[in-house]
């Protein structure tokens, strides 16, 4: 009788069983939350509850390979078959941040915190307090475009304000997402958006049991399987397909040459240098949101202005067309001048202000170039010189990190590279400086030519003229000569136009250099959109070296030859789509107090098929990281 009601008894309780509309091919638990994100194979993102309650359901584009959960539960990444990286929102999946690390498909990715290994240790601590809130107000936000509802642009979409949340949230505790691609390509990205280094697997000259460890070997046609980083960031475990290249002769018997491996990774790099490069993130991540600000400022004022600048050469170009019916051998400059000394009106002119253009569409075009030169003051003023100023301050601090050479340095902070950075992001506030004068005088000289215009259509009508706004015959001068047919606003937006700067103002510029002037004295020959895409590449440079120095650093520790794989699907591309379930997993020991006490275990579940033909496959244990066979 108790036999029969032990046989009755599950080991496991289905709770739910309902179909989904397409095959599911991934499937991540939420680490803190009962939430499920799954991957279908029509490439949709779907989030149910525990409860089987569907929250939302998105859909890239483009084709899923991989996903996992940030460490608190709140962004998912998600690996594209494109190589790309998107990061989305857990309350309501919306893109927060998109990151280009690899030319391929993701495969694989984790997304690690750091440990609290040993309590009460200053160093196991990488808080870090960004001063930049005491001395500015809330960074700027990405200027909406004009009539685009939000949402359905790429500026300033409701997803903001998750950002904010969910990336000031991520700065508190250190994390690395790790990611792997087909071709073996490993990238790690601190918070999940600053990329720290990149490795490829086959470029590794790696150590191999049973023999002589100091004989380099090489794993061929390598295809990566799963990544898992360590709790203390201290050792990455790469699984992967392969031919492992190895010359000797010894114990040759033993060795799966042809199959899976397990390597693991030296990444102590980020347990010994946390402190140091949570700060380099911390400023470097928003310097490059800061720098998106300014780019899409820019935009906008770049598309507004030339809207305007459109709308005042539809009215404009039609006096050539009647100057040259009239048979005048003139220009629109040559005529508005000689109306405005006094001579008679010709024809054309009178034709073009009476008929053509109006009183209306004088006050149209007035207050479209008028209202759009205000619109790009308050772009300036609420985004991009905010943007340029907090740029300034955190360049300013990690200027100051990167002179204690003595602990920035091993990662790669360059003091002369961020000197140039800094540099760049003085001189794009002057550059905003200059803007700003050119777009008040040119505003200040169409509102004055447009009140001649209106005082002249007056007269022409025979109407009183006594309420109109008086104008500056010098300034109509000036306009006529150098704005009618050129605009200083739309070249100091582009990036191909050259300034010319009298001698005498170069020649005060150099002589500033001694009082601690800009070294480079050519700046002023350079538009603001120049000097924006000089300032980007400079900061592109100086992180650059960081990226570069920390991925020198990882080397290939150990590796343990798993079991053997069919010849067919030793290559990459086969490999790849030969699905092996396997898992990854670390758990923490306290028989001691020092690096490395996490012990790693990982399972692999083999079909059949693959099981017969493991005539080599050892019994594996892990200890401290290091493989054994028993």
């Amino acid at each position: 009788m108790e036999t029969d009601e032990t046989d009755r008894v599950l080991p496991f309780q289905l709770q739910f069983d309902k179909p989904v509309a397409s095959q599911v091919k991934i499937a991540e638990w939420n680490p803190e939350k009962d939430l499920l994100a799954m991957v279908t194979e029509d490439s949709k993102i779907l989030l149910h509850r525990f409860n089987w309650q569907r929250l939302w359901t998105i859909s890239p584009g483009r084709n899923i390979t991989s996903l996992c959960w940030r460490p608190d539960g709140k962004a998912i990444a998600v690996g594209l078959e494109d190589g790309t990286i998107s990061l989305h929102d857990v309350e309501n999946g919306k893109l927060l941040r998109s990151l280009k690390s690899h030319i391929v498909a993701v495969v694989c990715l984790n997304w690690e915190e750091e440990g609290q290994l040993i309590r009460g240790d200053p160093k196991n601590s990488s808080s870090y307090e960004d001063r930049t809130s005491r001395f500015f107000p809330p960074a700027p936000r990405v200027p909406r475009m004009p009539g685009v509802v939000s949402g359905d642009t790429g500026f300033m979409d409701d997803s903001e304000d998750s950002y904010r949340e969910l990336s000031n949230s991520s700065y508190q505790r250190f994390n690395i997402l790790c990611s792997g691609d087909k071709d073996g390509s490993i990238c790690f990205s601190i918070f999940g958006i600053f990329p720290i280094g990149k490795i490829n697997i086959h470029k590794f000259s790696v150590p191999t049991p049973f023999i002589d460890k100091q004989t380099p070997r090489q794993i061929l046609n390598s295809s990566i399987y799963k990544v898992s980083l360590s709790k203390d960031l201290c050792r990455l475990i790469v699984m992967c397909s392969g031919e492992l290249n190895e010359n000797t002769e010894s114990r040759e018997s033993q060795m799966v040459r042809q199959g899976m491996h397990s390597l693991v990774l030296d990444t102590s790099i980020f347990w010994k240098r946390k402190s140091e490069l949570h700060q380099l993130a911390q400023q470097a991540s928003n310097i490059e949101d800061l720098t998106e600000v300014i780019r899409a400022s820019l935009s906008v004022m770049c598309k507004q202005w030339s809207d305007a600048m459109h709308t005042f050469h539809e009215k404009f170009d039609s006096l050539s067309t009647l100057i040259i019916d009239h048979a005048l051998d003139s220009t629109p400059q040559e005529e508005f001048l000689s109306l405005l000394g006094g001579a008679r009106t010709s024809s054309a002119v009178h034709q073009f202000l009476v008929n053509s253009l109006g009183e209306v569409g004088v006050k149209r075009v007035l207050k479209v170039i008028c209202g759009t030169a205000k619109e790009l003051q308050r772009i300036v003023l609420d985004h991009l010189q905010p943007a340029a100023e907090i740029i300034g301050f955190r360049m300013g601090e990690l200027r100051g990190l990167s002179r204690w050479r003595a602990r920035y340095h091993g990662i790669g902070l360059d003091e002369i590279l961020i000197n140039n950075a800094t540099e760049k992001s003085g001189m794009i506030l002057v550059q905003i400086e200059r803007f700003m004068r050119v777009l008040s005088s040119v505003e200040q000289q169409f509102s004055n030519f447009f009140n001649w215009l209106l005082k002249c259509i007056k007269l022409l009508m025979q109407e009183p003229s006594d309420q109109l706004l008086p104008y500056n015959s010098e300034l109509v001068v000036i306009f006529l000569k150098f704005l009618y047919d050129q605009d200083p606003v739309k070249q100091l937006l582009e990036v191909d136009h050259d300034i010319e700067v009298d001698l005498e103002t170069m020649q005060r510029v150099k002589e500033l250099v001694q009082f601690g002037g800009f070294s480079d004295c050519e700046y002023l020959q350079r538009t603001l959109a120049k000097e924006f895409q000089q300032m980007e590449d400079s900061f592109k440079e100086a992180f650059l070296m960081p990226f570069t120095t920390i991925s020198r650093k990882m080397l290939c520790e150990d590796l343990l030859p798993l079991f053997p794989l069919p010849s067919s699907s030793s290559s990459s591309s086969a490999s790849v789509s030969m699905a092996i379930p396997m898992s990854i997993s670390y758990y923490e020991v306290h028989f001691h107090l020092c690096m490395g006490n996490f012990l790693l275990l990982f399972s692999i579940e083999l079909s059949n098929q693959t099981r017969d033909k493991m005539h080599h496959f050892h019994q594996c244990m892990t200890h401290e990281g290091f493989f054994h066979s028993e």
